[in-house]
């Protein structure tokens, strides 16, 4: 992998890729042949169902006026007309107000935020993306996804902040959302590749390939994507002595859809996974260097030193990360993931800014390299240093994250 090789595939993937679609079929392939190419193994596709719409009208108009929205995505049918409620809080008495309106929340749409309102009697939602200071008026694409709903559903839309910010400033009263969609279960895919080593115990490398609807994904997450192909052919050419499992996950941008589906399907190998290592948007222009272990405490320590070793500055710490590797930490493998956070100032995701202007081939193989010195220690320790079991204090963060108790207790 060189300066010519990391632009290359940047840019050859500069198209945005998202979940189920023709287009993250295009890049697994590409990120397959790329995969045979620079190892000499062979990859190979894994599909996975996700859950589509597609979607044929969606209006939102507020006391009689029509304005920009994209549906939520699986978020069903419907012709509502309400009272308009801003609730910037989700306090007991904002929470106690949502009974038959439409309310607007400044957040995205999180499970808690979801399950309050809809117990509280709202029959719809806004929410709102983008940025007031920037000249576009771009609206991202949103779903309400089946871990949210758990199949009670409410119409929402997703409007911009400038929208958004117009509504609250006239005291915008009445709302009505009009939703026209299509459900079905489409397809999205894995890409897995596997570098043997002299024993069948195997570390497994993650990264996700696809993207966000308005977002070309040169950092999030190509960036992570070539790292993975950076490291398999580094240790296509290296011996060691655990194996090497590659996973590009699909769906990542969805709640971790691919590597959800990955260890479910691959449940019975997962005693045999001593080590996640996952790379989610590496190589940028600006920002620093980091590492989140989901596991015990003593990886933070190795790493540190590692880091001085290597001359190679970073932050790292215990924590869940959103990102591949929590759902492989969820099923008791430890993990860490590497990024380099740039500020956001400088580049920021999920938008249409994630372009490969915001990327510098050096710094890519640069992260590329370390991630390499800190592999070659785990893959070729004669006893695997990493103990193989989720800390009390992780399970707890684990549990909030995957939304099976609140995080901070309840308001109320």
């Amino acid at each position: 992998m060189d300066i010519k090789k990391v632009n290359q595939i940047i840019n050859d993937n500069a198209y945005t890729r998202t979940s189920g679609t023709a287009e993250e079929l295009k890049c697994a392939e590409y990120i397959k042949a790329a995969a045979a190419e620079l190892t000499g193994y062979e990859a190979h596709i894994e599909d996975f169902e996700v859950d589509m719409s597609t979607m044929n009208k969606a209006v939102l108009l507020i006391d009689g006026k029509e304005i920009p929205c994209k549906g939520y995505l699986c978020s069903g049918n419907a012709d509502i007309e309400a009272p308009f409620y801003y609730m910037p809080s989700d306090d007991k008495h904002s929470l106690a107000a949502c009974k038959g309106k439409i309310v607007m929340i400044d957040s995205s749409m999180s499970y808690w935020k979801y399950q309050d309102i809809v117990e509280k009697g709202a029959v719809g939602f806004i929410t709102y993306d983008g940025n007031a200071n920037y000249a576009d008026e771009d609206i991202d694409q949103k779903e309400l996804r089946k871990a949210v709903s758990n199949g009670n559903k409410i119409p929402g839309v997703c409007i911009n902040a400038k929208q958004a910010i117009a509504l609250v400033r006239d005291g915008a009263t009445t709302a009505k959302i009009i939703l026209d969609q299509e459900e079905y279960v489409g397809t999205s895919r894995n890409v897995v590749l596997d570098i043997p080593g002299e024993i069948e115990d195997t570390i497994v490398v993650t990264a996700h390939y696809d993207s966000t609807s308005l977002s070309q994904g040169s950092y999030d997450n190509m960036s992570g994507s070539i790292g993975l192909l950076g490291i398999a052919e580094h240790f296509a050419k290296a011996p060691h002595r655990y194996s090497l499992r590659f996973v590009w996950c699909g769906s990542e941008e969805r709640g971790l859809l691919g590597s959800k589906a990955y260890v479910a399907a691959h449940e019975d190998e997962l005693s045999k996974f001593v080590l996640n290592v996952n790379l989610d948007m590496i190589g940028c222009i600006m920002g620093g260097f980091a590492a989140c272990c989901t596991c015990e405490d003593k990886l933070v320590t190795f790493i540190e030193y590692l880091s001085y070793l290597e001359g190679f500055p970073l932050k790292v710490w215990q924590d869940v990360y959103s990102s591949d590797s929590t759902p492989f930490a969820d099923k008791g493998v430890p993990a860490v993931s590497f990024a380099r956070h740039a500020p956001q100032n400088t580049a920021t995701i999920h938008n249409r800014y994630d372009t490969p202007a915001v990327m510098k081939a050096e710094h890519v193989l640069k992260d590329i390299d370390f991630i390499n010195a800190f592999i070659a220690h785990m893959a070729n320790a004669k006893n695997f240093p990493v103990a193989r079991e989720i800390p009390a204090n992780v399970k707890d963060k684990l549990d909030v994250y995957l939304n099976r108790k609140r995080g901070g207790g309840r308001p109320f």
